[in-house]
């Protein structure tokens, strides 16, 4: 009887790799091209800090909550023991369920708060945080009474929210709140309204007034000492938080010396979102002050990804070469890769390429952030970040 062959053998089960990680990008879709640019980020990181044991495998979202509960599902069916990503907060929340039951760890992009916590850490910069920072700053500088003018939205809000909180903390006082639509094209009535600027406007013309009819030699020199003012009487601010970015801050920018608020007699203020190129472009800023991460390391990654890949890095792509590394390090544990609450909230925290670090318990990440000072060609720094957590900053 002829012998049969033997069965050939059972496929092999793909046992979960400990070094296994997921990125999870919006490579398609609205924010296609951010997602490719971070995960051009993130290769860099690869190159820098992953050995042979380690494994990246990248999942489209397609820019979508559903498509990032997609690419969840097949990241943790593939073996992965970490998710790093999303990039909004609606894909994070997308995400979450699927991971929390797999008991996978997510390291996310997001910069909003309501998404983090129970397994889930964000990387984003947190205004909050930001606007602490600075407000500290500028209590030590002896401003006392401060202003904002914010979008009206949730990032608005949280500003202000903020603002309130940390001016308390410091003994200050928040004396004027002006929101706009940052979807308008003009802000001028915004502006308008956070000058005050009618009311100064008729003081001015009611005192000219008075001071013509009087007619005599002294009203006469009072008139000529009125005659370059637009407003009488002083705002009840010195210094004003402006917690956008790009053409609006441009904008918003531009109209307040229109309607008097005077940046010789009040300090600008700005968030992280001041942090970009060119902002020493517009003259009402210059001087003006804003947290934001100690820029030399950036800098060093910003000529190397330009170089790499022949263009500028986006500002986020930080976060995403962050997070590779610090996945690549944990995974080279010596008992092997450790992507655990423990290790991921120690208390010393990492050093990224926007400084140090850490996530708290609650999930979110606390950054040492510096204060920088706009001019013409840039920003300097003026009160250094922390180089480790629990040593002040100056």
């Amino acid at each position: 009887m002829a012998l049969k062959e033997p069965p050939p053998p059972p496929p092999p089960t793909l046992a979960a790799s400990t070094n296994r990680v997921a990125l999870l990008l919006p490579l398609t879709g609205a924010n296609g091209r951010l997602g490719m640019e971070l995960l051009d980020a993130a290769q860099l990181a690869l190159f820098d800090f992953a050995d042979e044991d380690f494994e990246l495998v990248v999942h489209d979202t397609k820019s979508t909550a559903d498509g990032a509960a997609d690419a969840a599902a097949l990241a943790i069916g593939d073996g992965a023991s970490l998710l790093l990503g999303p990039l909004v907060a609606a894909e994070v929340r997308a995400v979450t369920p699927a991971a929390r039951a797999a008991g996978i760890n997510v390291i996310a992009f997001s910069s909003d708060r309501s998404v983090a916590g129970n397994g889930v850490y964000i990387m984003g910069f947190l205004p909050s945080a930001q606007v602490e920072r600075i407000v500290g700053y500028a209590r030590s500088r002896g401003l006392l009474r401060f202003a904002v003018f914010a979008p009206d939205d949730d990032y608005g809000t949280a500003v202000v929210d903020a603002l309130r909180g940390a001016a308390a903390r410091v003994g200050a006082a928040v004396t004027r709140i002006q929101y706009y639509d940052p979807s308008a094209g003009d802000f001028s009535d915004a502006v308008r309204r956070l000058a005050d600027y009618d009311s100064r406007r008729g003081a001015l013309l009611a005192q000219r007034a008075a001071l013509e009819a009087r007619g005599d030699q002294v009203a006469g020199r009072a008139l000529k000492r009125l005659e370059k003012l637009q407003t009488i009487g002083d705002l009840p601010f010195d210094a004003l938080l402006l917690p956008d970015g790009g053409k609006r801050l441009q904008a918003i920018a531009a109209m307040l010396p229109f309607y008097d608020v005077d940046p010789a007699k009040i300090r600008m203020l700005g968030t992280g979102q001041w942090d970009e190129p060119g902002i020493g472009a517009e003259p009402a800023l210059l001087g003006g002050w804003f947290a934001a991460p100690p820029p030399a390391a950036r800098a060093e990654f910003e000529a190397r990804y330009a170089k790499a890949y022949g263009r500028r890095s986006p500002r986020l792509a930080t976060l995403a070469y962050d997070a590779t590394a610090l996945a690549a390090v944990l995974a080279r544990g010596e008992e092997g890769a450790d992507f655990g609450e423990e290790t991921l909230t120690a208390a010393t925290g990492f050093l990224g390429r926007d400084g140090i670090f850490r996530f708290l318990d609650e999930g979110v990440a606390e950054r040492g952030l510096g204060v920088l000072q706009v001019q013409r060609r840039g920003a300097k720094v003026i009160s250094r970040a922390s180089e480790a957590f629990g040593v002040p900053t100056n």
